[in-house]
């Protein structure tokens, strides 16, 4: 069995621990910005986000539990500045200001900080939003260079001086919040004007078609009179008009004194909106405010084959309408951030945005406060995907602040995990654990399933490598034990020495002669199998159509994935152009929440015993952005932050791909065809691997031979390669 989480090589000789937890907090940002205790703002906006949820015009809050800020937090600096420094002072919430441990008396919207050394302190108080404060002068600047803490342990002494111990300083939040007027607490997503594509008359009231899936604020122009206006959404055309069963709907009314223009205040997604209006009533025409969160499409993908190129654009504009405040999956439906959804965001954001802020507000809002009283989303195996998640933001981004600042927390979830494992070391879900997996009538869920073991295992390969992030060695081997005793106890148990499968469950001590794709696809790519075990899960498995099959684009996103990691790209692009350009063949302007070709008109609509009870623009339905840029493009970093990565193109097929693939400082672009490979990258050192029939030639570096026609080609920042060489057909 083999193991990508090799420790040693993926930490960096810079990554190695000084004594001080905050040495990298010491660099001064060039502006000032609004700083919190981190973690607040994200638990705070999550919780503001997800109450957003209705249907029918109620309520539907999520199903977990909810955090809050803390209430009381101290804000401390240390500066040496060369002159009296006038500091505007703005907070969000009271304060107390502390200069050198004497209390500045007063709010004071500024104050002089007289040249020399200084300890400034905040402490603010802040019950309705979170405490935040914005400092900003010459010298001293609110910024990532703070600590902050929630728990002083301060006492006074018999002489009135304050003492301190064992206060836990952490690094500050911040996001992007630049100036004094732009506070955390007015957060809004950017909105701009949307016109209907069509409107036409439906008995006594209005079907309004937008053209596509969209998100936004309903405004009805030319409004006048006294009475009710009905708005019924739809996904659909058929949803918008069952004023029935729609799942959502607003109910307006209208006193005579309104504005001529009206915005609707509650954002809604939809493509068709029924309007109703009682004949007191009078308007001219509909429109919206479409609301998003502004994110550039810094990837790219096209090739000779249109329908494809459809699939990625179509991917794309999923992926950006379920990125908001949070990625979360359905847009009408949910409004929750479910750990599982957003762990295939993650994946997909990398290929596409690269946009590691809604990474880190995602994990953090999902992974709450302590205690840790419950799985996240109460899954079992959405805890899991959370680990993953947080060593892969690491492995694209470089970024290990984010482990240093929150490793407490990730250890007390594994804490918490662990304890749910029953005397066999398994987990096996107790009372209140739901164990989901996938959609798919018949997957059994109950006794010790292998694919939950093979997800806690990888999540203790991710917390040993963190572990050593943090400085925390001993916590680093231990968790690096029960992750080499777990994978080998997971092949003893579930491995079929004569089927050459690994079975699905065990059930009181028995293993069930039950085969499903679930760990035998994650096992592909997490790299557990060595090449005769993944040769023998490709044919009996993923190519067996006796299998329980998938059909959701959920877990479509892993088998396909296992497929590419193959090297079944033709395979694959066979499936995608099916499985998603089935569903642009049924219209969809969006991807759906699940596919089944076998489904007709309306059917498509149904799910959870509702008549619309899909949603029609769902997360896991981009997942082609990440195969394509992955496994086509052939792009995927190698070590933390793209200091070193991967470039291996596959045609599949294809006549010619391009496109580009985001890095932390810039991208990945290629070009390749049976004839030639282009590429250019913006940093790090790229290995570009290809297959050749005739010996290949370069403009600039040196082309290498790893074997009988595979060669090598090291790609350094900023020049432009181009390789003539001929590809392999077969």
């Amino acid at each position: 069995m083999q193991n990508q989480f090799s420790i040693s090589r993926f930490l960096l000789v810079c990554l190695i621990f000084c004594p001080s937890v905050f040495l990298f907090a010491q660099e001064k940002s060039k502006e000032a910005t609004w700083i919190w205790y981190p973690g607040d703002f994200e638990v705070w906006l999550s919780n503001k986000m997800q109450v957003k949820r209705t249907e029918r015009e109620a309520v539907f809050p999520p199903l977990w539990q909810y955090y809050s800020p803390y209430a009381l937090v101290t804000f401390q600096t240390e500066v040496d500045i060369p002159t009296p420094d006038e500091v505007k002072i703005y907070s969000e919430g009271p304060f107390q200001l502390l200069l050198d441990g004497i209390q500045v008396y007063g709010q004071p919207k500024s104050i002089t900080i007289p040249a020399g050394k200084h300890k400034i302190s905040f402490k603010v108080y802040n019950q309705e939003v979170l405490p935040t404060i914005y400092i900003d002068g010459k010298y001293v600047k609110s910024d990532a260079s703070w600590k902050v803490t929630n728990e002083d342990k301060l006492w006074i002494d018999e002489t009135g001086k304050a003492q301190q111990s064992g206060t836990p300083w952490v690094p500050v939040g911040s996001w992007n919040f630049d100036a004094p007027e732009n506070k955390p607490s007015g957060f809004k997503l950017t909105t701009k004007p949307m016109n209907a594509k069509k409107a036409e008359k439906i008995g006594t009231g209005q079907l309004v078609d937008f053209g596509k899936e969209t998100f936004g604020y309903i405004k009805i122009h030319g409004l006048k009179g006294k009475g009710k206006v009905a708005l019924y959404y739809g996904e659909s055309r058929e949803e918008a008009l069952d004023s029935a069963r729609c799942e959502t709907l607003d109910h307006l009314s209208f006193d005579g004194n309104q504005p001529a223009t009206y915005t609707h205040n509650g954002s809604k997604a939809f493509r068709y909106v029924q309007v109703q209006a009682d004949a007191t009533v009078k308007y001219d025409s509909i429109s919206m405010l479409y609301e998003y969160l502004p994110l550039d499409y810094r990837g790219a993908f096209r090739s000779s084959d249109q329908l494809l190129n459809q699939i990625w654009d179509v991917s794309a504009y999923t992926m950006h309408l379920t990125s908001r405040e949070f990625f979360i999956d359905g847009i009408k439906r949910d409004r929750w951030i479910w750990s599982g959804d957003a762990y295939q965001s993650y994946l997909m954001n990398y290929y596409l945005f690269f946009d590691s802020a809604s990474v880190e507000r995602t994990m953090l809002a999902l992974r709450g406060k302590e205690p840790v009283t419950a799985h996240v989303n109460i899954i079992m195996d959405y805890s899991l995907y959370w680990f993953v998640g947080v060593y892969d933001y690491y492995l694209h981004t470089g970024d290990t602040k984010f482990i240093t600042t929150f490793y407490p927390r990730m250890k007390s979830l594994m804490e918490f995990c662990l304890k749910r494992r029953n005397t066999s070391g398994f987990l096996e879900p107790l009372e209140g654990d739901w164990v989901f997996i996938d959609w798919a009538d018949g997957l059994p869920k109950t006794g010790e399933v292998s694919f939950e073991q093979m997800l806690l295992a990888r999540s203790l390969e991710a917390m040993a490598v963190s572990a050593e992030i943090a400085g925390e060695k001993e916590d680093q081997k231990e968790y690096k034990k029960l992750a080499d005793d777990l994978k080998t106890k997971l092949f003893d148990v579930f491995w079929d020495k004569k089927q050459n499968v690994m079975k699905h469950q065990r059930i009181n001590g028995k293993v069930e002669d039950i085969v499903t794709r679930y760990a035998n696809m994650f096992g592909i790519f997490f790299n557990y199998f060595n090449e005769e075990q993944k040769q023998s899960i490709k044919n009996k498995v993923l190519l067996n159509n006796d299998i329980l099959k998938i059909t959701t684009p959920y877990m479509r996103f892993y088998e396909l994935e296992a497929l590419c990691a193959m090297g079944e790209q033709d395979y694959v692009l066979k499936e995608m152009k099916d499985y998603w350009g089935g569903m642009l063949k049924e219209g969809a302007t969006s991807f759906w929440e699940e596919y089944n070709p076998n489904k007709k008109g309306a059917e498509h609509l149904t799910m959870y015993g509702r008549p619309y009870g899909k949603s029609l623009c769902h997360a896991w339905g981009a997942s082609p952005i990440y195969l394509l840029g992955k496994y086509y493009l052939g792009v995927k970093p190698t070590l933390p932050g793209y200091s070193e990565y991967e470039i291996k193109p596959n045609l599949g097929g294809l006549k010619w791909i391009q496109g580009k693939v985001p890095t932390q400082n810039g991208e990945v672009e290629l070009y390749c065809s049976t004839k030639e490979i282009t590429v250019k990258a913006a940093e790090g050192e790229g290995k570009l691997i290809f297959e050749s029939s005739a010996k290949p030639k370069t403009n600039s570096g040196i082309i290498t031979a790893l074997a009988k026609n595979k060669y090598q080609l090291i790609v350094k920042p900023n020049i432009e390669y181009k390789v003539s060489y001929k590809a392999i057909s077969f």
